[in-house]
């Protein structure tokens, strides 16, 4: 009993010091938010003197956050959006079309997830803009390609779960195959579309690079205002950090109000 105990109080203390690990990012971000730029050079674990909360009305105008908080919603809602669909719906006809060509398929899919971004960054860009599509909803497109591959991989594993009878039944009582596929398969996909969304969100709300070289300056998203921040000669982290925590808040809002979803969709993802 008393070995049991010790090992429980060992286990307790290295998840205590792994849980201040892991919230050291946090502190900083918040402690350092709230001083000047001199406080921070002169120590960065401190506490500020006095709470510098102009740093967050400059980081707020700088960024025009508002403006810049809608491109990112608009950018992450509609693009998680195709993502789902369009990965659960080719994740659906590859498990349920047994052949060479579905097999085929899928393993371009599965290869197209080793092919770095940075090897088709200037061809893509050009392509795109050679179509007039260097706006939001190219970018959106682009994320649609690059975010399916995963997706597809893992709807196609969660099919493999669902037996085919339940589509049997449904043509039978009169169902086509996209209601057999919209109104019985796609609610059973619940979990892993949860799972599916969470990757991706923090992909596309914290990407640069992609929105870097599609935005202009009036539809930039946060992130990519995040970069005004750091000149060539000097780097503003009073209001970079700042800026950063104004960005966190809409992703702790959004958590707060759909953590039941998130962690019952990833729990049951798990046991499947």
């Amino acid at each position: 009993m008393k070995s049991n105990k010790r090992n429980l109080f060992l286990i307790e203390i290295v998840g205590l010091l792994l849980g201040l690990l892991w919230l050291s990012p946090f502190y900083l971000m918040l402690v350092n938010a709230f001083k000047t730029k001199k406080e921070i050079f002169m120590s960065v674990l401190s506490f500020p003197e006095a709470l510098a909360t102009e740093n967050f009305v400059r980081a707020f105008d700088d960024l025009d956050f508002v403006n810049s908080l809608v491109n990112s919603l608009i950018i992450s809602v509609c693009s998680i959006a195709v993502i789902v669909i369009f990965s659960s719906m080719a994740g659906y006809a590859l498990a349920r079309n047994k052949s060479k060509l579905s097999s085929a398929l899928l393993l371009v899919f599965v290869a197209a997830m080793l092919i770095p971004f940075q090897s088709v960054m200037i061809p893509l860009v050009s392509l795109f803009g050679s179509a007039n599509m260097l706006n939001q909803a190219g970018l959106i497109f682009m994320y649609l390609g690059f975010g399916c591959s995963l997706s597809i991989f893992l709807y196609h594993g969660a099919m493999t779960g669902i037996s085919k009878s339940l589509d049997e039944a449904a043509i039978v009582d009169g169902a086509n195959k996209f209601q057999v596929f919209w109104f019985i398969i796609f609610p059973l996909l619940k979990p892993i579309s949860v799972t599916v969304a969470i990757l991706n969100v923090i992909w596309i709300w914290n990407d640069y690079l992609l929105p870097s070289l599609i935005l202009g300056e009036s539809s930039a998203t946060i992130p990519l205002k995040m970069f005004f921040f750091f000149g060539q000669y000097t780097k503003q982290w009073h209001l970079a950090l700042a800026g950063l925590t104004l960005a966190i808040i809409p992703v702790i809002i959004g958590y707060f109000f759909a953590q039941k979803q998130i962690i019952k969709g990833v729990a049951e993802g798990a046991v499947k």
